[in-house]
C-alpha cells in the first residue's frame, strides 16, 4: 500500500525555514494524523513543509490522493493537489489596521455594498459537495442562524464554523487545521469532533491536526507525530502517545510568584474616581447592542465591584467580547450605553487613553490584528502607553520592568525577536506581558491561553493567581475550558445567545 503523503531525507533550501534534523514521514491511508508539540517545537515549520509552501532542496514531497492505488509521487488526475490537501490556519483577520477595526466595521454594516455576499451566499457557490453533505454541516454547526449575515457581523467562534464548513464542502483528501478547537464552545467542539470522526469513516478524508492542547487529541485519531526542539520524532500510535503525557503541578517558579506578590502596591487615591474598597469597578445599566437587525446584548445588567474576580462565560455569539470591548472603549457604541468605570460616566469628557490606562486587556481580536514586526520587548513595552506599536522610547527603568515579565512568562530569550517571527504561542505570551506590564488595576483577559502548550497554561494561570492575591486588583476571564480558570475566580456571568 502507497503513503498518502511521504518526505524523504527533507531539507528545505532556505536555512531559516530548516528543521533541526532532515524529516523522514509517511501518512499511509486510513491514518488520522495529529502533530502535537510545545509552542515554539515547530509544528507549524513542519506542517508548511509538508503542504510545499517551504520548498525542499534535494527531494520533494511525494503526495499520492488517489485511492485506487496509484504509483507514489503520481497525484491523481480529478484534482489538483492545491485542491485535495487544504490548510486552515485559523489566523483569520477582519481587518489589517488596529483592534479598533473589527468593531467599526461590524458598526458600520449599515454602509457595506448590496452585493456584498452574507456567509450563506459565500457557502452556496461552493458546488462540489457530497449529496447531503451541506445540510449535515449546517445541522452538526448550529448555522442556519447565520447564513443571512455579513462575515463581519460572525463572532470569532462563529467564523471558525464557517471557515470550516467551507472548506469541508470541497471535499478535499487531505484536511490539516491548525489548533481547530480553541475559541469554539463544548457543545461545537464536541460536534465538530463527531462530524470529523463520521467523515473519516465514511469517506477518504485524511485529517492533520495541529494541537498543543493534548487533551483535545480526538478518539479518531490514529497516530501522533510528535515535534520537539524543531525535531519530528518517531510516529507513535493514540494510546501510546497518550501515555507520556503528564500535568505539570507547576510551572512558575516560586520567586517569580514571590516577585508579583511583593510587587509595590499602588497609590490608588491618584486615581481620579477610584472607588472605596470594594467599591464598584464597573457598572453596565440595562445595555443594549445590535448589529443591524441582529441583537447581541439586549439590556444587560451587571456590577463588578474591587478585588472580585469574575468567569465571563457563554456559548460562541452570546456576545463576551462585545461586551469587554465595550469596557475598553474600543466599540463604537460604548459611549451610547451607560457604563461606569471606575465610578466614573462613560461619555463625560474622559479621552479613551483614560479608560485604557488602569485596564489590561488581550483578546483574539487584538492578537489577530497585532502585525507590527518589532523586537517583542517593544511590543511588551507598548503596553505600558496602549498602543499598537512603540512610539514613544521607554526609559530605561520601564525597559526593565518590561523584561522582568517577559521573565515571568517565559520568553525573556525572545526580547530581540520580532513579534511576527515568533510561533502563535510566544506571540500569544508577549501579548499577555504586554498586558500585566503597566501592573494595572482592572485585568481583562478574552481567551488568554489560546494555542498555549500544556506547561504554558499552567504557568499564565498561575500568574494570573499570584497577581490576583494583591489589592485593588479586579479580574474579568473568557475562556470556553472552565478547566483553564485560575484559582482565585470568585464570581461567575453566563451570557445567553439571543436568536
Amino acid at each position: 500500500m502507497n503513503p498518502i503523503i511521504k518526505i524523504t531525507n527533507g531539507i528545505t533550501r532556505h536555512p531559516d525555514w530548516r528543521m533541526a534534523s532532515p524529516v523522514n514521514m509517511e501518512i499511509m491511508p486510513g491514518e488520522q494524523i495529529a502533530i502535537c508539540g510545545d509552542n515554539a517545537a515547530g509544528k507549524s515549520r513542519l506542517v508548511e513543509i509538508i503542504t510545499g509552501h517551504y520548498p525542499l532542496l534535494q527531494n520533494s514531497v511525494y503526495y499520492d490522493f488517489d485511492t485506487t492505488g496509484a504509483e507514489a509521487g503520481t497525484p491523481t488526475q480529478k484534482r489538483l493537489i492545491s485542491e485535495q490537501l487544504r490548510f486552515i490556519s485559523f489566523r483569520d483577520s477582519y481587518g489589517d489596521q488596529d483592534g479598533t477595526y473589527y468593531y467599526q466595521q461590524r458598526w458600520n454594516q449599515h454602509d457595506i455594498d448590496e452585493n456584498t455576499p452574507t456567509a450563506g451566499t459565500l457557502l452556496e457557490k461552493i458546488e462540489e459537495h457530497r449529496p447531503g453533505l451541506r445540510s449535515e454541516l449546517y445541522r452538526m454547526f448550529n448555522l442556519e442562524g447565520v447564513l443571512d449575515k455579513y462575515i463581519i457581523s460572525l463572532s470569532s467562534g462563529e467564523l471558525r464554523k464557517f471557515q470550516l464548513t467551507r472548506t469541508l464542502l470541497t471535499e478535499p483528501r487531505v484536511l490539516i487545521m491548525d489548533n481547530p478547537f480553541i475559541g469554539l464552545d463544548a457543545p461545537t467542539r464536541d460536534a465538530l469532533k463527531e462530524l470529523l470522526s463520521t467523515l473519516t469513516k465514511e469517506t477518504h478524508l485524511t485529517i492533520i491536526l495541529v494541537l498543543s492542547k493534548y487533551d483535545d487529541i480526538p478518539e479518531f485519531i490514529t497516530h501522533v507525530l510528535p515535534v520537539e526542539g524543531l525535531e519530528l520524532k518517531a510516529k507513535q500510535t493514540r494510546v501510546e502517545f497518550m501515555e507520556t503525557i503528564s500535568k505539570p503541578s507547576t510551572a512558575l517558579p516560586e520567586h517569580l510568584a514571590q516577585w508579583i506578590e511583593q510587587l509595590p502596591a499602588k497609590d490608588i487615591s491618584s486615581i481620579p474616581f477610584y472607588p472605596q474598597k470594594g467599591g464598584e469597578i464597573l457598572h453596565l445599566h440595562d445595555v443594549c447592542i445590535k448589529y443591524g437587525n441582529r441583537t447581541i446584548l439586549n439590556e444587560l445588567t451587571w456590577k463588578v465591584c474591587e478585588g472580585e474576580r469574575w468567569a465571563l462565560q457563554g456559548e460562541n455569539g452570546a456576545g463576551k467580547s462585545t461586551l469587554l470591548s465595550l469596557v475598553c472603549a474600543d466599540n463604537p457604541q460604548s459611549y451610547a450605553c451607560n457604563i461606569e468605570l471606575f465610578g466614573h460616566r462613560r461619555g463625560t469628557g474622559e479621552s479613551i487613553w483614560q479608560i485604557k490606562k488602569h485596564i489590561g486587556y488581550v483578546s483574539p481580536e487584538m492578537h489577530r490584528a497585532y502585525l507590527r514586526d518589532l523586537p517583542a520587548i517593544d511590543i511588551v513595552a507598548s503596553g505600558l502607553s496602549d498602543s499598537v506599536g512603540l512610539y514613544c522610547r521607554p526609559r530605561p527603568e520601564q525597559r526593565d520592568i518590561c523584561r522582568q515579565w517577559m521573565t515571568v512568562f517565559g520568553i525573556e530569550h525572545l526580547q530581540d525577536k520580532t513579534f511576527l517571527k515568533l510561533s502563535s504561542g510566544e506571540q500569544r505570551l508577549c501579548l499577555l506581558a504586554r498586558a500585566f506590564v503597566k501592573d494595572p488595576e482592572l485585568l481583562i483577559l478574552d481567551e488568554p491561553l489560546h494555542g498555549l502548550d500544556l506547561n504554558n497554561r499552567q504557568r499564565v494561570r498561575e500568574v494570573i493567581d499570584a497577581f490576583c492575591q494583591r489589592e485593588h486588583k479586579t479580574l474579568i476571564m473568557v475562556t470556553h475550558y472552565k478547566e483553564e480558570l485560575p484559582n482565585c475566580i470568585t464570581h461567575s456571568l453566563t451570557l445567553k445567545k439571543n436568536s
